[in-house]
């Protein structure tokens, strides 16, 4: 497989997020066929979907790679599993140490019920698109339209950029 650049959006808020954050990402550089090109500030933001709980910490990661999707998804979800994650025994939107998703995989569209690029929900989240803007605001979504343009739409939504420790 030719080399894809991938977005991978991470976040947590159980335990102590930013360090496991920062070890998710280290983890993530060393995964085989990965080089970790680019990391987005880390971002505070209340969470999603009703659960009431911690606010999240967010950021965004840029990686090139050579592995096919269901090889990357799969060294994402063990990855999580380090950090305690269990996304079976877990409340949907609910509280966790640890997620990765894959935000986009190079121009790639998919949706295979297992994994969904560009993912499903990145269009409306100013915790992914926020993050995502720093690394390249002129990125384009297919079928969305650049990354700047998408945030117009998620402005009304709270988030607070964290200072660099």
């Amino acid at each position: 497989m030719k080399v894809a650049r991938v977005f991978i959006g991470l976040g947590g808020n159980l335990g102590d997020t930013i360090s496991i954050l920062e070890q998710a990402i280290e983890q993530i550089a060393k995964i085989a066929r990965c080089e970790l090109v680019q990391t987005s500030s880390f971002y505070q933001s209340p969470a999603w979907g009703g659960v009431v709980q911690a606010d999240f910490i967010n950021a965004v990661i840029e990686i090139n790679t050579s592995l096919e999707p269901n090889a990357l998804l799969d060294a994402l979800l063990a990855i999580e599993k380090n950090f305690a994650r269990n996304r079976l025994n877990e409340v949907r939107w609910g509280p966790r140490s640890l997620d990765c998703d894959i935000l986009l995989f190079g121009d790639l569209l998919l949706d295979s019920g297992r994994l969904t690029v560009p993912h499903p929900r990145m269009m409306q989240r100013a915790f992914v698109l926020i993050p995502l803007a720093e690394i390249d605001s002129q990125l384009v979504i297919a079928n969305f339209g650049t990354v700047s343009e998408l945030l117009n739409a998620v402005s009304d939504q709270s988030i607070q950029k964290l200072p660099k420790e």
